[in-house]
Formats: structure tokens, sequence, C-alpha cells
């Protein structure tokens, strides 16, 4: 049978899983924070003590989008209360609290710790760089970012195809791939230097683009996301086709592993595993006419919002993790190691008010 599990309070939500994704979730010895973007939420999947199975804690935040993780109008880092944490190792959102906090103890304890006011630029993916410093796809104006102490953002690097700095969402520049703490590829939906000009490019204009030497080492996609490294291997989600697979800068071709049946945003890994996420596409325009919908058409089957654990060595999804209801698409997903029943606190419940934290340098 599968595992099943609710949330609490409204609105509601179902998640079904495989029949061994909590068990595999368990032997990793981590858990799995995702981002709804669309209903407004971070959830985070842990697995209960004594294999009791699938621990869940959700929060409302305003359009989460990339974790480490973005918001509307802020970037918010978040630390461990429960237990020092090393420099970088956070997550950020923007958002009201939601749900309180389940009767179940957690062995992490995210809380609001800084915050950014950056406005609304739609950022994308996040990371921390090796200077623990958050840098951010702002997709807005098109660029890489750095949050500032005084200003909205700092731009760092632009596609050379971009004319200028433009709050004119030209590209849709998405996604980011770190290498040792540096950034190393971004994704975009479409090689324009005009305002919304990616939206021409959604079916097969998609680009990932080299940051030291500007160049386009893979096109020919749709509306890619999620750009990682992981084992020295460029991974991408070609988003717009429902693939996950690799992509070869010296040869500029992606190499699919694996057709999943959702619109795929959000990305991680647990070993030799990808988990990925999906979501059902929308029912406007900016989703209409992908090769997504057609593949699942003439496959029978109908779009899914959830999670897939793929073997990057044979393709094969060999967990899921289904969600149904209000919640329809995510965005990022993140793996916590080392930590199987997180928590998160908001910001209008009393919990804000009780969580203290403290550093000390007192010599008496």
């Amino acid at each position: 049978m599968n595992d099943q599990a609710k949330s609490e309070g409204a609105p509601r939500f179902e998640v079904t899983t495989s029949r061994q994704f909590v068990s595999w979730l368990a032997s990793t010895g981590a858990s799995l924070a995702v981002t709804t973007y669309q209903s407004g939420k971070i959830l985070m999947f842990g697995t209960k003590p004594a294999g009791a199975g699938l621990a869940i804690f959700e929060r409302n935040l305003e359009r989460p989008m990339g974790l480490a993780v973005a918001a509307l109008t802020q970037i918010i880092t978040f630390v461990d209360a429960a237990e020092d944490r090393a420099p970088g190792d956070g997550a950020a959102g923007n958002g009201a609290a939601g749900s309180g906090a389940a009767a179940e103890p957690f062995d992490a304890v995210y809380i609001p710790q800084l915050a950014h006011f950056t406005g609304d630029l739609d950022a994308h993916d996040l990371a921390f760089d090796d200077r623990g410093r958050i840098v951010f796809v702002n997709t807005l104006f098109g660029c890489l970012a750095r949050v500032s102490e005084t200003h909205s953002f700092t731009a760092l690097w632009k596609p050379p195809f971009l004319s200028r700095l433009a709050a004119e969402d030209r590209c849709h520049l998405n996604g980011l791939a770190m290498r040792d703490g540096a950034p190393a590829y971004v994704t975009a939906v479409g090689r324009s230097d005009v305002t919304d000009g990616w939206r021409d490019h959604r079916e097969d204009g998609g680009i990932v683009v080299d940051i030291a030497s500007g160049k386009i080492v893979c096109g020919g996609l749709s509306m890619p996301h999620s750009p990682r490294l992981h084992g020295g291997q460029l991974y991408v989600l070609n988003s717009g086709a429902g693939k996950f697979g690799r992509v070869d800068p010296a040869a500029g071709r992606f190499e699919p592993i694996a057709f999943l049946p959702g619109y795929l945003r959000g990305l991680a890994f647990v070993g030799q595993h990808g988990v990925i996420g999906l979501s059902e596409p929308r029912e406007n325009r900016t989703f209409a006419g992908l090769p997504l919908q057609s593949r699942l058409e003439r496959e029978g089957v109908q779009p899914r919002c959830g999670l897939m654990v793929v073997d990057l060595r044979s393709g094969d999804v060999v967990h899921w993790l289904r969600i149904e209801g209000i919640v329809r698409e995510l965005y990022d997903v993140a793996v916590i190691s080392g930590r199987q029943r997180p928590s998160l606190i908001g910001f209008k419940s009393d919990e804000i008010r009780r969580v203290v934290s403290y550093d000390t340098e007192l010599t008496g």
C-alpha cells in the first residue's frame, strides 16, 4: 500500500508516495524541502521515528521560489536554532506564517534571522557563494545579483546578448549552477534583448550559458530550469519537454536521461539519485503548446505535481511522491542533509516570540 499523508488545517492537500519512498528517505538520513510557488508554501518532507511513516511540515510564504528561498519582495535567511550551523548552511524565504508546529519532536528548527528587501525582482534560483553571501538570479533584470546592504541588489553579471540592465524580463534568466562556491552556468528561456521577448522562444529557444566565457553551450531547449553540477557533470531540466538530462558543454548537446510526466522545476541530488520537482502545467499561454503537452497526450497520461527520484545510471524512476489538492506547482527542491524531521518558524504565530538563540563572547 502507498504511504499517504494529509496536511493540517485548510486549505488541504494530500500526499501519496510509492511503496519504498519513506524507507529510502529514512536511509539517506536526510529530508527534502520544496517551494510550491503558486500555492505559497514551503513543504518539508522527513521521516518519523522507528519507521512510523512520512513526516510533513508546512509553512505559508508569499510566492516562494528558489531554495536558499526567494519570494515576492524579500530574501530572508533562516538558520537552524537547534544547533550551531556552518556559514551558508541555511534557507531563505519571504512570508507570513502558515500552519502551527506539529506535535512531533524536530531535529532542526529554522528561524528567520536576516532579511533583505529587494523589491519585486522575480528572483528565481539562489545559492550561497564561497564567502557565505547570497547570489541570486534576478529574472526581472536578466542578471546575476548579490544582496546589498544599501540597494535592492548588486548586479554581478549579465548575458552578453543583453545590451543593458532593464526591468523588462527580456530573456527570462532563471537557473543557476554553482561550482566551488562560484556561479558557473545559467539557464534562460530565450536569447532575447527586447521586453518580454522570451515568450516567443518557449518551444525550442532555451539556452544554457557558461558564465566565465559568456558563450551559449547548449541551445534548442524548451524552457530549461535548474542547472546543477553533480559529480563533475552538468544536469539540466528541459522543463517544457518534461525531460531530465545532462548537458555536454563541449559538444553543445543535451542528453536526456528520463521523461517525467510534468513541468519540471527543482533538482537536487542524493548520491546516485536525482530528486526532481514536477508541476501541473498552468492553463494559460505560458505553458500552452509546449512539447510536454503533446507528449502527455500521446502517452495518455495526466500531468503530475510532486517529486520523482531518478537513478542517474539507468534513468529509472525508483521512488516518487505525489501531491494533490491546492498544491499544483513546485519551484525548487533542496536536500537537508543530516536532518530527518525539520521545521521552520514563521512570522505571525507566537512561536517566533518564543524561539531565541544567542552567541556569546563572555569571558567571565
